[in-house]
């Protein structure tokens, strides 16, 4: 089953989703967070190159915008990158 986004589409959608959230009534664009949060989904479009099919790259920048790239993934650190790994079945 081919992925519903690409690589690029992935990282492009986050980004979609970011600035979708940012325009929003009662918003504040800070430029700090954006950058948090553009670092994190990178990371996350970094991750799923590196891990393919077995890294859901969509549910970690989704993670990323929802807060607001408190958590930055390390793919490197296990732990950081722990919950977006596909289940073994």
């Amino acid at each position: 089953m081919a992925p519903l986004l690409s690589r690029s589409g992935l990282a492009l959608a986050a980004l979609l989703l970011l600035l979708a959230g940012l325009g929003a009534p009662g918003a504040h664009a800070d430029p700090a967070a954006a950058a948090a949060v553009g670092l994190c989904v990178r990371n996350c479009a970094q991750c799923k190159k590196m891990f393919g099919p077995y890294f859901e790259g969509q549910l970690c920048a989704d993670s990323c915008v929802k807060f607001k790239g408190k958590l930055v993934p390390d793919c490197e650190d296990f732990a950081s990158i722990a919950p977006f790994f596909n289940k073994l079945e």
